[in-house]
């Protein structure tokens, strides 16, 4: 699971390998706000309306940095 930080620091989500390969970004509540599906190589966000092709999960979390647990 990776965590995403905004410029202070301040946790903003997670973004998380489930089954399939699939991963799933959560804001700081561990709410779902989108995923990624890369047989298809398409993200989508937590209505399921298309984001975009290629993993833009970080994306969801505007200008963050990632630490990998």
């Amino acid at each position: 699971m990776q965590r995403y930080y905004d410029s202070n620091m301040k946790l903003v989500g997670y973004v998380s390998a489930e089954s399939a390969g699939r991963r799933t970004a959560y804001d700081s509540d561990f709410r779902p706000l989108g995923y990624y599906y890369p047989e298809s190589n398409k993200t989508y966000d937590k209505n399921m309306r298309l984001i975009g092709k290629g993993d833009l999960l970080a994306n969801l979390f505007g200008s963050v940095s990632a630490e990998t647990l």
